[in-house]
């Protein structure tokens, strides 16, 4: 019989760790799935944040030319990032290279290294796609402002037959007008009467020129015409696309290629899980404690319960009678003092045991005077402590003169 019962615990406890290991299984795997999909969701999901207003490749905002930088492949277009400087230029087989340079800013001390790198660039039969006021001028063009005043964007209006007015009207904001009005200039599209796209010859090569980047943006790219005006711009498939970098502030950094996604509401929710998976284990395998209840039976209980009778009686006076009645006790029977009239009392105490007890008189005259009516609690709980702490002292004193 106890060997049987012995087995039968011993399963009913392997039975339980099972139970117990397999929910601890479950848990690591429900977590482990919401971790992957957490992550999985904010490496795909869309960055929010819309604050960058670089045309630059590495920028998915707005404002950015990321989605052209991978359209481009796409189309048959060999397209690469250009990070080096402008004299490195030389390098490159021009004639099959198209340059973009996407509102470029160059410092001053550097203005003529950058001129002089494109001017070899575009004699070799290089292609530079330029925008903005300071990429007229790296391009060998000025620009002045808009006479005209454009709140949001222009409609353009195609002038001529040329490949770049062919692409029909384009959204563009306009900030500046091209201002160079020589014969070699070729406009292709205005707004109103500014100049806002144009082309030109210089040496075997040729120079295209926006008064904005926005139709190579990730947002003015969602418009067909904009998207031909691109193409035209860049020239014909098979050609080498260098996307300047170099003057947008040069390679970003790893912080910046991370730039745009969930990483704070990434961290938050892995902390969420975090939390979650230790309160589970905490709940399930940290230590249990019983809770605390006050036996019936027990002192306090007893105290408790007739504190809340007197309470609600009023009973002051049945208190106040209780501690006086122990100290005539403790008189009587430790003491050897059988009166209980408070003069007498002091006298024998003094005798007996020496010392002033005239405390001891007053507090019993006192609860003898009031016990015949009603008093505060307060009143009659300050009294019961006074006789309780007289009947410590002399308990005291008694226990010093035996010893």
């Amino acid at each position: 019989m106890r060997a049987g019962s012995s087995y039968a615990s011993g399963g009913v406890g392997t039975r339980r760790r099972r139970a117990g290991f397999s929910e601890k299984r479950f848990v690591l795997v429900l977590a482990g799935g919401l971790l992957a999909a957490i992550v999985l969701v904010s490496l795909l999901a869309p960055g929010s944040d819309d604050s960058d207003p670089s045309p630059s490749t590495y920028n998915s905002g707005s404002a950015g030319v990321k989605a052209a930088y991978l359209l481009l492949p796409e189309l048959g277009y060999g397209v690469d990032r250009w990070e080096d400087s402008a004299g490195a230029l030389r390098d490159v087989d021009a004639a099959q290279t198209t340059l973009v340079l996407a509102n470029p800013v160059v410092a001053q001390a550097s203005v003529d290294e950058v001129k002089a790198g494109l001017a070899d660039f575009l004699g070799r039969g290089g292609r530079v796609l330029v925008t903005g006021v300071q990429g007229a001028d790296l391009a060998g063009g000025s620009t002045s402002m808009s006479a005209a005043i454009y709140k949001e964007t222009c409609i353009t209006t195609p002038e001529g037959q040329g490949a770049l007015a062919r692409v029909g009207p384009v959204s563009m904001p306009v900030v500046a007008r091209w201002a160079d009005d020589a014969s070699a200039v070729r406009v292709q599209q205005r707004c109103g009467a500014d100049a806002v796209v144009v082309s030109f010859k210089v040496g075997a090569g040729e120079v295209v020129w926006w008064s904005s980047p926005m139709p190579m943006t990730n947002r003015g790219l969602k418009e067909d015409a904009s998207l031909k005006l691109l193409l035209a711009s860049v020239g014909g498939p098979g050609r080498r696309i260098l996307f300047d970098e170099r003057l947008h502030g040069g390679a970003p950094s790893v912080w910046d290629e991370a730039k745009g996604l969930p990483i704070r509401s990434l961290v938050m929710q892995v902390g969420v899980v975090a939390v979650l998976l230790v309160l589970s284990f905490g709940r399930r395998s940290g230590p249990l404690w019983r809770p605390v209840r006050a036996v019936r039976s027990s002192p306090l209980e007893f105290a408790e319960s007739m504190g809340h009778l007197y309470q609600k009686a009023g009973a002051t006076r049945v208190a106040m009678d209780g501690a006086r009645r122990r100290l005539l006790r403790f008189l009587k029977e430790r003491c050897g003092v059988q009166s209980e009239m408070p003069e007498e009392i002091v006298e024998s105490l003094q005798v007996r045991l020496g010392g002033d007890w005239s405390a001891v008189g007053e507090h019993l005259n006192q609860a003898q005077e009031d016990g015949g009516r009603a008093l505060s609690a307060s009143s009659a709980l300050a009294l019961v402590k006074a006789i309780d702490e007289d009947l410590m002292r002399l308990k005291k004193r008694v226990e010093f003169q035996r010893g």
